[in-house]
């Protein structure tokens, strides 16, 4: 395969999934108990639900097992592993349609994946769960509807819910935030929309050992928040980063370094063409905590190069130092994703100039219907291999950094 832009890494294996090569924003890489390391892969729609990849041997990826979906107006666009158990999210194109929640499975026979069990987030202003955080083996983190969440606006239906699965047959709900003034009955008054209204709702909702009592949420146009949750039945406020307006919204992820005091802030593109260009990841200063200062974005790749060579073009996800032995941590490091634009890594060494030290953009896959490749998440394991899946037909694609 002849990239479209390479520097820093080099491709060692390329796999379209049994042709279902459509993936989303649900990445995880299990130890399985035979000894096997597997990447279990969220798919950005129907009629896949999920797929298995035996990667023990990272250039010769293997797919193993891939399951349906149950109707084609359902996706299950994230997913997460902590163990032999992995939670998938189920987001309905409509509220009030079901399955809509989130399902536990034993994932200890990876090629038989078996139900435990089910949360239901179905409502009739629910559409379910956009995204899982699960790393403690305990809780789960996730942006998800509830029957008894009623929003102002459709847009602002998914809040921040906190799950306990310690009995993994008998999820409860323990805790739950959402932007005030998002809620029907909130005495706060509704926020103010944008141009391109994506709404106020939270995306990736992450909580990490190393701060337990802190949650790190995107909220989309409401910015970034860091809620305190040392009581989780009552998640509070601790500070907001938001600069929309004046640019455009969909704040996806928050990373914080928690070893230089910063956090990493994508917003994530939403439109094809260009249209709601700039969508830029932000390094905000978090040495005090209730006054977030952003002091730099990564550099992007040039606009006039990918502004409008087809699909989105801007920034998206990010690989997250996800807690746990199969994951790549660092806090100089950055790894983030650009959909047509392709996966970039950064030296953040002087948080003030950003620096580009690779990237890897593919041609075109066969059969997307954008005309480019649209890059959509990345994951980076312990051993330094990357691995980055496109949106639509492309599928998985394994680096190595040489840089």
């Amino acid at each position: 395969m002849k990239a479209d832009e390479a520097h820093g890494f080099k491709l060692i294996a390329h796999d379209t999934l049994r042709g279902f090569g459509g993936l989303g924003e649900g990445m995880s890489l299990q130890a399985a108990p035979d000894g096997r390391r597997i990447l279990w892969l969220a798919h950005e729609g129907p009629p896949k639900n999920f797929t298995g990849v035996d990667v023990t041997d990272p250039s010769r990826p293997k797919v193993i097992v891939q399951t349906d979906l149950p109707h084609n107006r359902i996706r299950s666009n994230s997913l997460e592993t902590c163990g032999n158990i992995m939670a998938v999210a189920y987001q309905v194109l409509e509220p009030g349609l079901q399955p809509a929640g989130i399902e536990l499975f034993d994932i200890s026979v990876p090629e038989q994946p078996r139900s435990i069990s089910f949360f239901d987030c179905s409502g009739p202003h629910s559409r379910g769960v956009h995204q899982v955080w699960f790393v403690d083996g305990r809780t789960i983190h996730f942006a998800g509807g509830a029957a008894d969440f009623t929003p102002r606006n459709p847009l602002d239906d998914q809040p921040y819910r906190i799950l306990d699965v310690s009995d993994l047959s008998r999820p409860v709900e323990i805790g739950r935030w959402w932007m005030p003034g998002t809620r029907e009955g909130d005495d706060a008054p509704p926020p103010k929309r944008l141009p391109i209204d994506s709404g106020f709702r939270a995306h990736n909702t992450n909580v990490f050992p190393d701060r337990p009592d802190r949650a790190y949420v995107g909220y989309l146009d409401g910015g970034a928040f860091v809620l305190d949750i040392s009581d989780m039945g009552s998640p509070k406020v601790v500070s907001n980063f938001n600069p929309h307006p004046p640019y455009p919204g969909f704040t996806h992820t928050v990373l914080p370094l928690f070893s230089r005091d910063l956090l990493v802030v994508s917003d994530e593109c939403v439109k094809d063409d260009g249209v709601d260009w700039p969508k830029l990841t932000w390094i905000v200063d978090a040495r005090v905590e209730t006054n977030l200062v952003p002091i730099s974005t990564l550099p992007m790749p040039p606009f006039e190069t990918y502004g409008h060579k087809g699909g989105r073009y801007g920034s998206h996800n990010l690989h997250e130092n996800r807690p746990g032995e199969t994951s790549f941590k660092s806090d100089t490091l950055i790894f983030s994703t650009f959909f047509n634009a392709g996966v970039r890594a950064y030296d953040l060494t002087n948080p003030l100039q950003p620096r580009e030290v690779a990237a890897f953009v593919p041609p075109a896959p066969e059969g997307t219907r954008v005309g480019t490749v649209q890059i959509n998440d990345v994951f980076v394991d312990e051993n330094g291999i990357v691995y980055a899946v496109d949106r639509f037909t492309g599928g998985l694609y394994v680096l190595e950094m040489t840089f």
